[in-house]
């Protein structure tokens, strides 16, 4: 009978380096891969100082490989196969795990992390070497080897691998506090969302709709965006603010070429008031410096203005290839060039601003009550969970959310 993988040994990477905070770090971690890998119901973990382990059971090693691979805080990850610390059992297991009919150069790399074992990692080597030599036509290959078999010798277990899998890197979701993004139907806010939880920190999502102007296709395409984003963090919540009132506002009280930025205060005051509620420390955008007219250094401080919530703008200095090549790796891109507009695509005026004036802005802001209909649009937002392949389900009772 074919051995099979019965483990996944998981290495923490980045995380090694926080000293104090290491042990919440790795409780936060464990936290995170479980509700990953909910899916699989049958998996068991353990979390050790220097490693997590997952047995397997009868779960499929793929799929849990292909999951485990999004979850930030992880350097690297192996199928293992668990014995127990007896040199009979390990030699047993690797000769009935590798595909020995098959003509392949190998390399044999012990690790003892159990001093008091009786037989040092040089003597593993040769030990598992000269069986596979004397049971297969395998020959070796220290340098560039087809398959590097790895060993790592526990006081209670052993573990074999052949397969060093890159993990998400980063920290885990959750050790930085949370933050509210602004998610539009562009390439740039799905990276920056990326990027937030790469730093550790848990997301909720704003997305400002405009209907009639702006379709149910372009609202379609955002929730898609955050459920492709969704598996970095587990789920994601995702808040829908009715924007049509206030945008028409600030058209029929403010010059056309202020529009955007006035549109984007709002946004501001929206999300930070939302963020709030939601016991959120900081907003993030995906702007990027100079790449419209209302991401000049002037529009940014006259947007930043109209609130004291820390802005994180985490492709600030990124270009547009460097940012398009990201979220192509993560799989958004081809969700953000769908042709459905937002309320800012939709309402671009011919001549935007590029420098405006804080004073001029709050001048056109008097000219209305904007902060009823702000109110307004706080009140009214529909919140939706957003998971990794799953359908959508609506927050119906606000009093859960605030």
């Amino acid at each position: 009978m074919a051995y099979r993988y019965d483990h996944i040994l998981i290495r923490y990477g980045e995380l090694s380096l926080k000293g104090k905070n290491r042990n919440s770090f790795i409780k936060q971690l464990l936290s995170n891969v479980k509700l990953a890998l909910k899916a699989f119901p049958t998996l068991e973990f353990e979390k050790q100082h220097d490693r997590m382990y997952i047995y397997l059971h009868e779960e499929d090693a793929q799929k849990v490989s292909e999951t485990l691979s999004k979850v930030f805080g992880i350097s690297s990850f192996s199928l293992a196969i668990k014995t127990m610390p007896d040199m009979e059992e390990i030699i047993q297991a690797c000769l009935e795990s590798l595909p020995l009919t098959e003509e392949k150069t190998f390399k044999v790399a012990a690790r003892r992390s159990d001093k008091l074992f009786p037989i040092i990692s040089d003597q593993i080597n040769r030990m598992v070497a000269t069986a596979i030599l004397k049971n297969s036509e395998w020959k070796v290959n220290v340098k560039k080897p087809d398959v590097k078999i790895v060993i790592e010798v526990h006081h209670d277990a052993a573990y074999i691998m052949t397969d060093r899998m890159m993990g998400a890197g980063g920290y885990p979701v959750g050790v930085g506090g949370k933050a509210m993004v602004l998610l539009s139907g562009g390439i740039d806010s799905p990276v920056a969302s990326y990027l937030m939880m790469k730093r550790g920190v848990h997301i909720e999502c704003i997305h400002f709709a405009a209907p009639p102007y702006t379709s149910q296709n372009a609202q379609d395409k955002v929730m898609k965006l955050a459920e492709l984003i969704s598996p970095y963090q587990g789920e994601i919540l995702v808040h829908i603010v009715p924007f049509t009132d206030l945008q028409l506002a600030i058209y029929q009280n403010a010059d056309e070429s202020y529009a955007i930025t006035l549109m984007r205060r709002m946004m501001m005051r929206i999300a930070a008031k939302l963020a709030q509620k939601r016991h959120c420390q900081a907003i993030a955008t995906g702007e990027s410096i100079g790449q419209v007219a209302s991401q000049t250094l002037e529009s940014m401080q006259s947007i930043n203005a109209v609130t004291t919530m820390p802005l994180i703008r985490p492709v600030v200095c990124m270009d547009k290839v460097e940012i398009i090549d990201l979220s192509k790796k993560i799989g958004t891109y081809d969700t953000s060039i769908l042709p459905y507009e937002d309320c800012c695509t939709i309402f671009t005026p011919k001549n935007p601003v590029t420098k405006p004036r804080i004073e001029k802005c709050e001048r056109y802001e008097s000219r209305f009550d904007w902060e009823k209909l702000v109110d307004w649009c706080v009140e009214d937002v529909k919140s939706v969970w957003v998971h990794p392949g799953m359908e959508l389900e609506q927050e119906e009772e606000e009093e859960e959310l605030f």
